[in-house]
């Protein structure tokens, strides 16, 4: 018998919706909010697999849960037609009476539970989070299918996340076809809501999430594009990835009254180069057991300085690890310590913008590596700034963000190029 979507006579698709269905090819799909993209992809994955027998269908994204929002749509319309099932369906892979496969894996940091696959049409949900190093393991998964059925093809689709990496570069792509949809074009989200979430979020912001525009904040400190570029690898093992002949580090951010999040970054010096190998985040909880972590983890890494943001509830983490550590536990707080340069006898402070501006520099001149990490990046995207006029009348910055714990940490654990060169006083 064959298989009927009832759910086709239901739908009034948007003509860009019908295009999407009709193109057989590459796609690659920037959208606003709620405009329905996952509805028209979750068909035109049922009907490429009912269309050509015997093929693979995979939907990927960066975590499981977002795959399987796809797949449940994917199941959804299966679950309306008759006599589709070869087998009894799983939460990750579902077989059809014509030989068709479809399956919904997340890629993770390195795309290892989707590599083996060949793979006939590959959909991508929230393409912009993917880590771009994972693309690496996913493209050749087409090449075959390409090759011998003239398939292999490739559906991204995503609300934007700022500009640089695989997806942002599909759109200048010629094998591509390209679609943007704004949520200020669909009929169906209230034009009330648009107005009040464009009052409740930055331009930027409602630009990126409801109108789909790849953009970054025009006063963003890192480029979205830098921050994608210098993430370089995804794995990092102690175990496996220890080099003895390296010195590492450790960044603290300790969470605020109020505050919801500890956070750990943990870098690895080989001669003049860095790398960002592990970053962590742990909830607001006692300062013994911040101690007690911070202790643990020192003892694993033997750590050559352990720089901690000492202002406010970090100060007192901070002396009590100096009796504990000794003189390798060092507090950064932006402005509390002086810094003396060798051959000098002038002392300074270190500001804010000097941890920033190291580490900006850093990335720019390819001299530290970062580890893929979707919390990281999405810190790092969140740092913006602005100039005001300082005491002394001249020009001054303020750096601000409002997911900055980690790169407050990432920032004081790449101060120890400059702490090596330096001889530090504290007063």
């Amino acid at each position: 018998m064959k298989a009927i979507d009832r759910q086709e006579f239901k739908i009034r698709w948007d003509q860009w919706q019908l295009d999407v269905l009709a193109h057989e090819g590459n796609i690659t799909l920037r959208t606003g909010r709620q405009v329905g993209k996952s509805e028209v992809v979750s068909k035109k994955a049922v009907d490429f697999s009912l269309k050509h027998p015997g093929t693979t269908t995979m939907i990927i994204a960066a975590s499981q849960r977002q795959s399987s929002l796809l797949f449940e749509k994917v199941r959804g319309r299966l679950d309306l037609m008759d006599n589709i099932y070869a087998d009894k369906p799983t939460l990750t892979k579902i077989d059809l009476t014509n030989g068709s496969r479809i399956y919904s894996l997340p890629v993770g940091r390195t795309g290892h539970f989707i590599r083996g696959f060949t793979i006939d049409l590959l959909i991508a949900d929230e393409a912009a989070y993917i880590p771009e190093t994972v693309w690496n393991a996913i493209v050749p998964m087409i090449a075959v299918s390409r090759k011998v059925r003239g398939m292999g093809y490739l559906v991204l689709l995503s609300t934007p996340f700022g500009k640089g990496g695989y997806f942002y570069n599909s759109f200048t792509d010629p094998d591509f076809k390209s679609f943007h949809v704004s949520s200020e074009d669909c009929s169906r989200i209230p034009k009330k809501f648009l107005q009040k979430e464009k009052q409740r979020k930055t331009k930027a912001a409602y630009r990126q999430e409801y109108q789909g525009e790849f953009t970054d904040e025009w006063n963003q400190f890192f480029t979205t594009e830098l921050i994608k570029k210098s993430m370089t690898f995804i794995e990092w093992s102690k175990e496996k990835d220890y080099n003895t002949a390296a010195r590492y580090y450790l960044g603290v951010d300790i969470a605020r009254y109020g505050g919801d999040e500890n956070a750990f970054v943990i870098c690895e010096l080989l001669e003049t180069k860095l790398k960002i190998v592990r970053v962590f985040t742990t909830s607001r909880i006692s300062t013994t057991d911040t101690i007690g972590r911070i202790c643990a983890i020192d003892a694993l890494f033997k750590f050559s300085k352990i720089f901690i943001d000492d202002g406010g509830v970090g100060g007192s983490v901070t002396d009590i690890l100096i009796e504990k550590l000794g003189r390798k536990v060092m507090g950064l707080n932006n402005a509390s310590k002086r810094i003396q340069v060798q051959g000098e006898d002038k002392k300074r402070g270190i500001f804010k913008e000097d941890l920033y501006s190291n580490a900006l520099m850093l990335m720019e001149t390819g001299k530290l590596e970062l580890i893929s990490d979707l919390g990281l990046l999405r810190s790092l995207k969140s740092i913006t700034f602005e100039y005001g006029a300082d005491n002394r009348n001249s020009r001054s910055i303020k750096i601000f963000g409002d997911y900055s714990h980690l790169t407050e940490a990432m920032v004081r654990a790449c101060w120890c190029l400059k702490e090596r060169g330096l001889k530090l006083y504290i007063f």
